[in-house]
């Protein structure tokens, strides 16, 4: 063997490696067209599909599990447990830390980890091995989330911006509406694990489009060391939280177990804020919520997606059980909500310039509310129901995208990716809140009882306080003031133009 060859081949293989810790330029051929960046925000619409899909199938699957594991529905529920926790508990300090390394990097990785924990996942002997391989998917979710929509912030002219955060909210929308058709279709073709296997190949396009389509990252901030004690203290604030909210109806509310997760969610919290006051590079930089758009934004959003979850938390009840429809129907017809949210959100983006967003925003949040209110007080019919959920979804698709983008506009470029990951954690406490607000709410107005006349109640009951959830949540959206004034273009970082 050739001494020079075999000498150089270390320095070869090492070269290999940096190389898969650098952000490749796009295609030639794509780079050079006037709008690319709508290939940018096609690669990040499919894991937001994905992403959505993959949480909307997944509950269809724990009857299933239940049966293969022969495990009852509360260890089964740490299927879904496990990942929100993960996700929302990793989501902002990834995000804090692509904007340092870079947004793309950590997206193509993003869809990379989580395809092999889906594979894995699909292979899990156990339920507890299931568990630890959606810990995993969860990590690559946070991945993907924390950067989508920093990715478009910085790859979309901002003119353009409300419409490709409205695209991707439509592919959201599209996969959350897809779901149990598409979880159902697998698991009657093979079971459950196809419910995990289905994200593998999806992965791979995603690897491949995200590598070739999305631009280098720009506006990076300076490489500081990562903040672990308010690491160490956010992922168990957020834990109890999550856990505490998912678990109350099943264990009793004032259980000591539920009190206990409460009170240490609420001190880990307290030190985490306490610790970001102080910590020379935080996690999450509070002076961000300084920025009344962004604090409004956030607000607004929160309680946005309490009261979406909720909805969908609901309505199931309401036409199996009182308006006598079957699953299959039942499906088919709260399709009707995500639905008219995503072509709403795709042609939203048209009216933001010369409406605003803020009017746009507090506008969608009215319409929620008013027709929940409406719901809450007239007799419950299929077609008044299916068309309710029609104008939920118009409103949302107002606000949704409008408030994204409104969100992204108030903060520094080279903090895309904190507020990114800020506004998904917003997102997975939202969910859980929507779902045990509502349920209890449901519960206390008799709803959990079989009577019809007790199921209508506990709906008027929920429809009314999600109304009232709404209407603070388009005040909020009101209150906020103008987003600030465009920032300069897009500038070059070191590595020129991506």
């Amino acid at each position: 063997m050739d001494h020079e060859a075999s000498s150089d081949y270390p320095s070869r293989r090492g070269r290999a490696v940096r190389s898969l810790f650098v952000e490749p330029r796009r295609l030639g051929a794509i780079r050079e067209r006037p709008q690319a960046y709508w290939f940018a925000v096609g690669a990040v619409c499919i894991g937001a599909f994905m992403g959505q899909l993959d949480a909307s199938i997944v509950t269809l699957a724990f009857p299933s599990l239940e049966h293969a594991f022969h495990a009852g529905i509360g260890a089964v529920t740490w299927v879904g447990l496990s990942y929100l926790v993960t996700l929302v508990a990793l989501v902002t300090v990834v995000g804090r830390f692509a904007d340092m390394v870079g947004r793309k990097l950590l997206y193509v990785y993003g869809f990379v980890v989580f395809a092999a924990g889906s594979a894995a996942c699909g292979l899990a002997p156990n339920l507890a091995a299931l568990d630890g391989f959606r810990v995993l998917q969860g990590a690559g979710a946070a991945m993907l989330q924390a950067n989508s929509l920093a990715i478009i912030n910085l790859a979309t002219p901002r003119a353009a911006l409300t419409r490709a955060v409205g695209v991707q909210g439509a592919a959201q929308a599209l996969g959350l509406a897809l779901g149990p058709s598409v979880g159902g279709a697998l698991i009657a073709a093979g079971g459950w694990r196809l419910v995990f296997l289905v994200n593998v190949p999806v992965g791979v396009v995603g690897v491949v489009a995200g590598w070739l389509f999305i631009p280098r990252s720009r506006h990076l901030r300076d490489r500081v060391p990562l903040d672990w004690t308010g690491l160490a203290l956010f992922v168990p604030a957020m834990a109890a939280l999550l856990v505490a909210v998912s678990v109350g109806e099943r264990w009793r509310w004032g259980s000591a177990g539920v009190v206990t997760l409460f009170v240490a969610g609420a001190a880990a919290g307290a030190g985490f804020l306490v610790r970001e006051r102080r910590a020379r590079h935080p996690m999450v930089d509070l002076d961000l919520f300084r920025r009344r758009a962004f604090r409004f934004g956030v607000a607004s959003a929160l309680l946005a997606y309490l009261v979406t979850f909720g909805v969908l938390l609901v309505a199931p009840y309401l036409f199996e059980r009182a308006l006598a429809l079957g699953p299959g129907g039942a499906g088919l017809d709260l399709m009707a909500m995500p639905l008219a949210l995503g072509v709403v959100a795709l042609i939203a983006g048209h009216f933001a310039g010369r409406v605003g967003l803020r009017l746009l925003t507090t506008l969608g949040l009215v319409l929620v509310a008013a027709t929940l209110g409406v719901l809450a007080f007239s007799t419950p019919t299929v077609g008044r129901l299916v068309w309710g959920l029609v104008v939920i979804g118009v409103g949302f698709g107002l606000f949704t995208p409008a408030n994204n983008a409104a969100i992204l506009s108030a903060v520094p470029r080279e903090q895309s990716g904190e507020a990114s990951g800020v506004v998904n954690v917003t997102r997975g406490i939202g969910t859980a809140l929507g779902l045990a607000l509502t349920g209890l709410v449901f519960a206390l107005g008799g709803g959990d009882r079989p009577a019809v006349t007790d199921v209508v109640a506990g709906y008027h009951h929920a429809a009314a306080t999600l109304a009232v959830v709404a209407l603070v949540a388009g005040i909020l959206a009101w209150a906020r003031t103008a987003a600030p004034g465009s920032p300069p273009p897009l500038g070059e970082d070191r590595r020129g133009p991506g």
